[in-house]
């Protein structure tokens, strides 16, 4: 297998245009938190930030992957990335005027969730068709990495601008979304026609009736989800690291880019020696190194500490990253990838933003810390729940598709 294999036009402008759109919204989310704190000193308003994302995903998750199974996936993907870039300019200009209040900053959160319901989906669901499928492992780590990437310099550059300017970040984030759509718009049509199967009740929810009917994917999806509803902490970073790390928003930047220094390490690791055995083992113990990190985190109060927890949090979530969407995209037919992915995606907007909320409200109930050691501690047992429950998924060995 040769790297020249991975150096095709398409994929290049593929992976361009997904670095450009998550340096736009890590950029975001650092100004979005920091901004709304300041608002309301809320720790419940931060959790509300990832439920007006989380609503419209969970809305829109049929009828997004019946989108992207039926039109151009990359004309979706640039359409939303234009309309994710207006909305950020009018977050620019409302902190620029002062007229910005935390309502707004709410109505902008439920549009872009909803732009984001669309974008995924269809994203990914393009990248199988512009690649070799003996080479999708490895394009799927080297596409992570490079994501990771763009989370290291948007939150450490977000912070930097936000103290600078607030209006300043949302400019940049604008600009990037602008960019990588203009990226995406690029590449060509691919040559393969996706299979434009007529709206049924039955064709709407194939995606759930696939993952249901799969218990390594059910099972690989589903701990993806609770542990990450539980132990997810990035919404309350901005109180760790104003209140208890005794930081400002640059320092608040750079907790939000460990995870994802810690992912790009471990991403780049696995695109270079690949996971070709024990791989159901390797996720279920990287999942609960991520319960340990995030007990760790939780428990310290010296930058330094909390700062290599995140890192180490972010490494083993990379594997379970790469482990979940090799399966998916791998055994799943490209006809309905836009429909898995969809609901694939509504487990990841789960796991993300209504983790976030999640967080916010025990915060709100319990006091950040024990919020996040509890949570924590709740990952841990859902690995071992789910080793009892999935049998399947713990003694798979390849990410390949396994053979009947």
């Amino acid at each position: 297998m040769s790297s020249g294999s991975l150096q095709q036009p398409a994929f290049i402008r593929f992976l361009s245009s997904m670095a450009l759109s998550s340096l736009a919204y890590q950029m975001l989310v650092v100004a979005v938190g920091w901004q709304v704190y300041d608002l309301t000193h809320s720790a419940m308003s931060l959790g509300l930030i990832g439920l007006m994302q989380f609503t419209p995903q969970f809305l829109l998750t049929l009828v997004v992957g019946h989108v992207a199974d039926r039109y151009d996936r990359r004309l979706i993907v640039v359409g939303t990335r234009l309309l994710q870039a207006l909305l950020v300019s009018i977050l620019a200009l409302g902190s620029w005027q002062g007229w910005i209040a935390i309502h707004g900053i709410f109505a902008c959160a439920f549009l872009l969730g909803a732009t984001r319901a669309f974008e995924s989906p269809a994203q990914q669901a393009l990248l199988p068709s512009l690649i070799d499928s003996s080479n999708l492992p490895r394009a799927l780590a080297l596409n992570s990495s490079l994501r990771e990437a763009s989370v290291i310099i948007g939150p450490a550059l977000g912070g930097l601008l936000y103290a600078l300017h607030p209006e300043m970040v949302y400019w940049c984030s604008a600009v990037s979304f602008l960019l990588s759509s203009v990226a995406m718009s690029l590449i060509p049509k691919p040559a393969k026609i996706v299979h434009r199967e007529p709206p049924t009740l039955r064709s709407v929810f194939a995606g759930f009736s696939y993952i249901r009917h799969n218990p390594v994917v059910l099972g690989a999806i589903s701990l993806d989800l609770f542990s990450v509803l539980l132990g997810g902490a990035t919404a309350l970073l901005p109180i760790f690291a104003r209140d208890i790390l005794n930081t400002g928003p640059w320092g608040l930047g750079l907790l939000r880019a460990a995870p994802s220094v810690g992912a790009v390490v471990m991403s780049l690791l696995l695109a270079r020696y690949a996971i070709r055995n024990n791989a159901g083992k390797i996720m279920f113990a990287a999942v609960a190194v991520f319960g340990v990190a995030t007990i760790i985190f939780g428990l310290s109060e010296s930058f330094l500490l909390s700062f290599t927890a995140l890192l180490v949090l972010g490494a083993s979530d990379m594997v379970s990253v790469v482990v979940r969407s090799s399966l998916i995209q791998l055994e799943t037919p490209d006809e309905m990838r836009g429909r898995v992915s969809a609901v694939n995606f509504i487990f990841i907007g789960a796991s993300n933003q209504l983790g976030e909320f999640e967080s916010g409200v025990t915060a709100a109930w319990w006091g950040v810390v024990p919020a996040v050691v509890v949570g924590g501690i709740g990952t841990l047992l859902i690995v071992a729940l789910w080793m009892k429950y999935f049998p399947a998924l713990v003694q798979r060995q390849q990410l390949t598709k396994a053979v009947s």
